[in-house]
């Protein structure tokens, strides 16, 4: 179940990055539910799929145009069969290799046959964390 669950992460983390990578606002916000929460490391939130997808048009067309998303996993718990929230640590730049300078969480849901986040929290890192990861 274990091995399974973490498969499952990192599936999502993949197709997570590559809509990033490629600045594709629909396919990004297509990961998250309709109700989703995403607040950014700015302390201002985001609610919903079609508010998530507006704004990554503006990010990926402006403020993080062309960048790559790097993004590793400290921890997954299982909150139940259908729920896990996964602890990660990430970062966005234009070359590798990609510093880590966010913490985030995400809290993955299966809904049908397809996991997508119901919850995002990008945090800032501290130096002290910044050194622990990179």
């Amino acid at each position: 179940m274990r091995d399974a669950l973490r498969a499952t992460v990192d599936g999502f983390l993949d197709q997570f990055r590559t809509a990033w990578d490629a600045g594709d606002a629909r396919a990004y916000a297509a990961l998250f539910t309709e109700d989703a929460t995403y607040v950014i490391f700015l302390g201002e939130a985001m609610v919903g799929r079609n508010e998530i997808e507006r704004n990554h048009v503006d990010v990926f067309g402006r403020w993080q145009k062309g960048t790559k998303m790097g993004v590793k996993v400290i921890g997954v718990h299982s909150l139940g069969a259908d729920v896990c929230s996964v602890l990660t640590v990430g970062g966005i730049g234009e070359k590798a290799p990609i510093a880590y300078d966010k913490i985030q969480t995400f809290t993955l849901v299966r809904l049908r046959d397809r996991w997508l986040c119901a919850a995002f929290q990008n945090t800032a890192m501290s130096d002290r964390a910044k050194t622990a990861f990179n």
